[in-house]
């Protein structure tokens, strides 16, 4: 098993700190050339499969890691669902190659908070782990329905029954909040649509989250999605 990388700068520092999960090491090199010239992130550690991502996890704590999904030993869906399932967990981003990838609606449901395609323009890979490390997603419902639309899934009715039953526990302005929350709204928008303030939303979502066991904005509209209530 090769060691995992360990890359850390000063832990006291004000960067973001991240890690990059590839078993290429080109994509690896070319990912760590790119955040050198952003003061404001650093590459602490690296792996190259997801068993050295969980444990890298658990050394490093990064505050974002940037995973890739096919991976040798342990591929980034498990690995995201096991780091993911730890309190105050890093985020994860998925990278992936072709976005109708069958891997990446698992590794969303897992806890993962968006995804990358691997051609995605350095400026906006930057711009989705600083917007991540910021505490929010970086992907749209609408690509949600793109991914749910190429990808066969014969588990969809099951999952609409527990998707229904997990709704039917929450009171109707937290429906009515969830069902924003699948539309891609900020917590601004659906302040406004919804006629109550921006903390009030956001207390909204955290009990979400708590009622029906997820831990992220974007769970919160797969489950919506899966419930067809949009």
């Amino acid at each position: 098993m090769a060691a995992v990388a360990d890359l850390s700068g000063d832990p006291g520092g004000r960067p973001i700190r991240l890690a990059v999960v590839d078993d290429d090491p080109l994509v690896r090199a070319g990912l760590r050339i790119l955040v050198g010239g952003s003061p404001d992130i650093e590459v602490v550690a690296e792996a190259a499969d997801g068993a050295q991502a969980v444990s890298m996890a658990q050394a490093h704590w990064p505050d974002v890691i940037l995973m890739d999904v096919r991976m040798p030993r342990l591929d980034g869906l498990a690995a995201t669902r096991r780091i993911r399932s730890r309190p105050g967990a890093p985020e994860v981003i998925v990278l992936t190659t072709f976005d109708a990838d069958e891997y990446v609606l698992d590794a969303l449901r897992g806890g993962a908070c968006g995804f990358l395609l691997k051609d995605t323009p350095p400026r906006e890979i930057l711009a989705a782990v600083r917007t991540v490390a910021a505490g929010a997603a970086i992907l749209s419902p609408t690509v949600v329905r793109r991914l749910i639309d190429h990808v066969a899934d014969p588990a969809a009715g099951s999952r609409r029954a527990r998707a229904r039953d997990g709704l039917a526990a929450l009171t109707d302005r937290e429906r009515d909040v969830a069902v924003l929350v699948g539309q891609g709204r900020s917590n601004a928008e659906i302040a406004a649509g919804l006629g109550m303030g921006v903390p009030t939303v956001k207390g909204h979502v955290s009990r979400l989250l708590a009622k029906l066991g997820l831990n992220n904005r974007v769970q919160i509209a797969l489950l919506v999605h899966d419930a067809e209530l949009l």
